[in-house]
């Protein structure tokens, strides 16, 4: 999930949903090696953050969105 949000900060995406997409990237950042309920924790904020992205404004920044949130479904899903 990470790597998909890492790759939108190169990509021409839109200052709000850029702004959003920077916060979820550092919260899933923290999830990294961390205990199973800091994870879920910072999935679910991530979930929350990414809920507020409805387009970027760049079609390959898009995907990436959606295969993050895909991931966070996963994963929350993995951990309820």
């Amino acid at each position: 999930m990470h790597g998909h949000l890492e790759a939108t900060a190169s990509l021409p995406v839109a200052t709000r949903p850029s702004q959003y997409l920077g916060e979820a990237e550092a919260v899933v950042g923290d999830a990294r090696d961390a205990p199973e309920s800091v994870v879920k924790k910072r999935v679910s904020q991530a979930d929350e953050l990414l809920s507020h992205v409805d387009e970027t404004g760049s079609e390959e920044a898009d995907e990436h969105v959606e295969r993050a949130r895909e991931l966070t479904r996963e994963i929350l899903s993995k951990l309820e």
